[in-house]
C-alpha cells in the first residue's frame, strides 16, 4: 500500500491501511489516520495531524511554514479530520503563535488550488470550490459553501449553513443561513435550498427569515434590529445562533440587500 518510491520519514506515524502513491514526501512529525490515501507528488511537512478515511490528491502540500513575516519557526501544526477530501495542490499552513494551530474538520470537501491560511478554523461539512483562496485567521462554521475564485479576507468569520457565491471578495462577516453575492458582497437571501436538504422545517426556515427581514430589509442598523428582534421574534436555537453571531462580529458583517 505504500510505494517504495514514496519518501516516509520514520517518525511518522501511519495507521493501518494507509496507501502512499509514488513520488509523495512524509516528514517526521506527521500522524495519518487509518484508510486514508495519499496521491503521488504530495508533501507533508512536520505538525500534521490527519483523519481516517481521508482522500488527498496529486500535488497538495499539507503543513507547510506559515507565510506570515511574524512567524518565527514557532512549533504548530495542521488538524485535518476524518473523510475529508483535499483536491489537487490544494496548500494548507500550519499555525502561528496565535493559534497554534489550523484546523479543517471532517467530511469536508476542498478542491483544487484551495488555499487555507495559517490559524483558520473550517468546521465540519464545509465544501470550499476551486481556486479559493483563505487568508490567515479566518473561521468558516459547518456546512457551509464557499463559491469557486472567491477571496477571504484575514479574520473574516463565515457562520454555519452559508453560501457564499462564487467569485466573491469577502471583506466583512457572513452570518449564518445566508446567501452572500454581488459586489460589494451583501445579502442575497436565506440559503433556503441548502437548509431544506440537511432537514430543516419550513416553519423553521420562514422564522430564519424573518429574523433577516429585521437585520437586512427594515432599514434599521444593526443595534436596533438586534432590539427587535428580541422583543417580536420568539428565541430558538436559529435565532440566538444570529444574533450571538452579529453581536461578536469584530470586521462588522455583509451589508442588507442592494437593488
Amino acid at each position: 500500500m505504500i510505494s517504495t518510491m514514496a519518501h516516509i520519514d520514520p517518525k511518522a506515524e501511519l495507521g493501518s491501511n494507509v496507501q502512499v502513491d509514488p513520488f509523495t514526501m512524509i516528514h517526521g512529525d506527521v500522524i495519518i489516520g487509518e484508510n486514508t490515501w495519499i496521491g503521488s507528488n504530495v508533501t507533508i511537512y512536520p505538525g500534521a495531524r490527519i483523519g481516517k478515511n481521508c482522500r488527498i490528491f496529486p500535488g497538495a502540500v499539507i503543513a507547510g511554514v506559515p507565510q506570515d513575516l511574524k512567524f518565527q519557526g514557532e512549533e504548530s501544526t495542521v488538524i485535518i479530520g476524518d473523510n475529508t477530501t483535499i483536491r489537487e495542490c490544494v496548500t494548507i499552513s500550519r499555525g502561528t503563535v496565535d493559534k497554534q494551530t489550523t484546523v479543517v474538520g471532517s467530511n469536508c470537501l476542498l478542491m483544487a488550488y484551495v488555499h487555507i491560511a495559517h490559524d483558520c478554523v473550517i468546521g465540519s461539512n464545509v465544501i470550499i470550490a476551486n481556486s479559493v483562496q483563505i487568508a490567515g485567521h479566518v473561521s468558516i462554521d459547518d456546512w457551509a459553501i464557499i463559491g469557486g475564485s472567491s477571496a477571504v479576507h484575514q479574520f473574516v468569520k463565515v457562520g454555519m449553513h452559508a453560501m457564499i457565491s462564487g467569485g466573491s471578495l469577502v471583506r466583512k462577516d457572513v452570518p449564518p443561513f445566508t446567501k452572500a453575492a454581488r459586489e460589494p458582497l451583501s445579502y442575497a437571501g436565506v440559503n433556503s435550498l441548502g437548509l431544506r436538504r440537511r432537514g430543516f422545517s419550513s416553519e423553521t426556515i420562514s422564522h430564519i427569515q424573518e429574523v433577516y427581514r429585521y437585520l437586512f430589509l427594515n432599514s434599521l442598523n444593526n443595534s436596533r434590529a438586534l432590539e427587535e428582534i428580541e422583543i417580536n421574534l420568539p428565541a430558538t436555537k436559529e435565532r440566538d445562533e444570529i444574533l450571538n453571531f452579529i453581536r461578536s462580529s469584530e470586521r462588522g458583517v455583509m451589508k442588507g440587500y442592494i437593488n
